[in-house]
């Protein structure tokens, strides 16, 4: 399929063989956000380096919750992960539901609306999966860019909510959903 990049990208399930390198494309985002000071919502460590997210991402490959956009040369564009069930911070739902658990672009793809890209296929997914709802978090800090570019993508703000972090302040998060029916 024909994105807006400009490239010929399709979407495909994650495999162990991916994880180094969607775990470079979490270290550029982080150091792109560590450049620009925005260092409260991911902090300042790359994930590679990380054994706990290092961990998370293979757990999610495992699951077969991760999805990559990938190039014709197999080059990761974008990262996607869903599952039945939010993070444990968020309440879950008294329906079924996609979960998005993590929505990243490489930074070699910056304004390409890889992003856009990943999120219709989330709501295809749902779709395929006869679910009628998907539900998204994010970071709700800094100057909320990221709040808005999900509202530009059609959710809806449904909540705040902090997550507490030993020793640093809490995470501030946006809840939010898109109904498909």
């Amino acid at each position: 399929m024909t994105n807006t990049t400009g490239h010929e990208l399709r979407i495909r399930p994650a495999t162990s063989d991916d994880l180094a390198g969607v775990l470079a494309v979490m270290d550029g985002i982080m150091d792109w956000l560590v450049g620009l000071g925005r260092v409260a919502q991911w902090g300042t460590d790359h994930w590679s380096e990380n054994p706990l997210q290092v961990e998370r991402m293979q757990g999610r490959i495992d699951r077969n919750e991760l999805r990559v956009a990938v190039t014709a040369t197999d080059e990761i564009a974008g990262v996607l992960s869903v599952s039945g069930t939010p993070g444990a911070y968020i309440a879950p739902v008294e329906e079924p539901e996609l979960f998005i658990n993590l929505l990243a672009t490489s930074r070699a793809f910056k304004g390409r609306d890889v992003g856009g890209f990943l999120i219709a296929e989330a709501v295809a997914e749902a779709a395929r999966r006869g679910l009628d709802l998907v539900r998204v978090d994010c970071f709700a800090g800094d100057d909320g860019r990221l709040k808005a570019w999900y509202a530009d993508q059609g959710f809806v703000e449904v909540a705040p909510f902090e997550v507490p972090r030993e020793g640093r302040p809490s995470w501030p998060g946006m809840l939010f959903a898109m109904r498909l029916k």
